[in-house]
């Protein structure tokens, strides 16, 4: 397989140009994140259709030309899985790629079956097995093996026509406004960071509020530092410091296996934060922070499990795909407190396909 390297912003700059007229561009990223809180972008494949090119971010100077590319509305971007290569983009370039079709979510929705990786899709598609012998590799050292030059432009020479395919099918079945509403919907992050914190919501509410309180100071610390979660204060410490409150310097030293140096460093502030959140004027545990359903709610979720298995039956959709557990659930809590916000993904298609239908049903159970 061959490709094309890019090495100056003049190059690059060049390449964007001569391509602007395609209509679909297939990404794909190569970072690292072994000691840092942010991917380390380490290179850009781009392929229009007849060729990849290999873009090397470490060289440029100038990246207007890439951000205008990202967000020009008159190319779809083909990405396979692409949440973190949103976190690359949105750290190293402050934009997000639209529109976007994601390669693996559209497989899901057009009955291909969900999470299917890059590699099972090029199977699907090509009966091509593709190699992970680069899985692991150092992408940023400097030149590239020819091993990484060739994975890497398999990353995107494949994803390009599977793209294609893809998107005839979902307009055959009308279905590819609703890939573009997902892609659009696509943040970085993922879960809360307190959401690790599986038995939270056994402590007090005041030991619930420091825990809370903690895990978003350590986010700001591990974002301002660039620096790994753990690296700052692993879970167990960040558990301990809740159990404990400690109100003072000398408390939070004495929390098992504290960090000595953060106590210099930062001591003072997080103590502050720690005795704000635990002497807060009130007795509610923080919104973050659920407790597991009641027993008879849980029926609940199992009845509504089945109603979305039909929905999904229906349409040839993993039922995961409409509609995760967790949205089930939050569906009942709802039904208790009308006043609850809805997830941001059941606006659109899902809306009319899914949610209603799935609160009609539960009306008519409550009526019955």
């Amino acid at each position: 397989m061959s490709w094309t390297l890019i090495e100056s912003s003049e190059a690059l700059d060049s390449l964007l140009s001569d391509n602007r007229h395609h209509s679909l561009a297939a990404i794909d990223t190569e970072f690292r994140r072994r000691d840092t809180f942010f991917p380390q972008v380490a290179l850009l494949q781009v392929c229009w259709g007849d060729e990849p090119y290999l873009i090397d971010p470490l060289q440029l100077d100038d990246v207007s030309a890439l951000r205008a590319f990202l967000t020009d509305p008159s190319q779809t971007k083909l990405i396979h899985s692409a949440s973190e290569d949103l976190e690359v983009f949105s750290h190293w370039l402050g934009v997000l790629p639209a529109p976007l079709f994601d390669t693996q979510r559209a497989a899901a929705l057009l009955g291909l079956g969900a999470g299917q990786s890059y590699r099972a899709l090029v199977a699907h598609f090509f009966d091509i097995e593709l190699p992970k012998d680069e899985t692991q590799s150092d992408w940023l050292q400097r030149p590239l093996s020819n091993a990484q030059a060739q994975y890497a432009a398999q990353d995107v020479s494949y994803l390009h026509p599977m793209g294609v395919q893809l998107q005839n099918r979902a307009m055959e079945l009308n279905r590819l406004d609703w890939i573009l509403e997902e892609g659009a919907r696509l943040r970085p992050g993922g879960k809360p960071p307190i959401a690790k914190f599986k038995t939270a919501y056994r402590l007090p509410p005041e030991q619930q509020r420091v825990l809370a309180e903690v895990v978003e100071w350590r986010e700001g610390e591990a974002r301002h530092r660039d620096r790994p979660r753990s690296w700052i204060l692993n879970d167990k410490i960040v558990m301990g410091v809740a159990r404990s409150v400690p109100r003072s310097v000398r408390a939070l030293a004495a929390v098992e296996d504290m960090p000595q140096g953060l106590v210099r460093r930062a001591g003072d502030e997080l103590v502050a934060r720690i005795v704000g959140a635990a002497d807060a004027d009130t007795d509610q545990p923080p919104a973050l922070i659920l407790k597991p359903l009641a027993s008879e709610q849980r029926g609940l979720v199992s009845m509504l499990s089945e109603s979305l298995k039909q929905i999904a039956e229906s349409m040839d959709v993993p039922a995961e795909v409409l509609m995760p557990k967790a949205d089930l659930e939050h569906l009942i809590r709802e039904q208790m407190d009308p006043s609850l916000a809805a997830p941001d993904n059941w606006s659109g298609w899902r809306a009319e396909t899914v949610v209603t239908p799935l609160r009609e049903r539960l009306k008519e159970r409550a009526a019955s």
